[in-house]
């Protein structure tokens, strides 16, 4: 399966949860692995934590300090669905916001 950046995906053993891929579409085909930020449900919006509506209307808050690198090849992985592409700058533009220097 392709996975891109912006997905809603379920990895296996974390069934009540969603993650969301973050990782470039280069980095993904490059590596064949991706950083993903978990999707919760009734978490408070703040500068790292962005609301989100999937396109088949999957919600939530993704988490964007708790990003962690999935390798689908050893986690069993499921895409459920997808975010619009303001979404996917705003989650990239708060994460990229973490590493900036002083």
């Amino acid at each position: 399966m392709t996975y891109c950046q912006g997905d809603i995906i379920k990895i296996n053993g974390f069934d009540n949860y969603h993650f969301v891929i973050t990782s470039k579409n280069s980095f993904i085909n490059a590596l064949g692995v991706f950083h993903v930020c978990p999707l919760f449900t009734d978490f408070a919006d703040g500068p790292l934590h962005i609301s989100v509506t999937g396109k088949k209307g999957t919600q939530g808050t993704v988490i964007c300090e708790q990003i962690k690198m999935i390798d689908p090849d050893v986690r069993a992985v499921n895409k459920t669905d997808s975010l619009k592409y303001q979404d996917i700058m705003n989650i990239s533009d708060a994460i990229q916001g973490m590493f900036e220097y002083d």
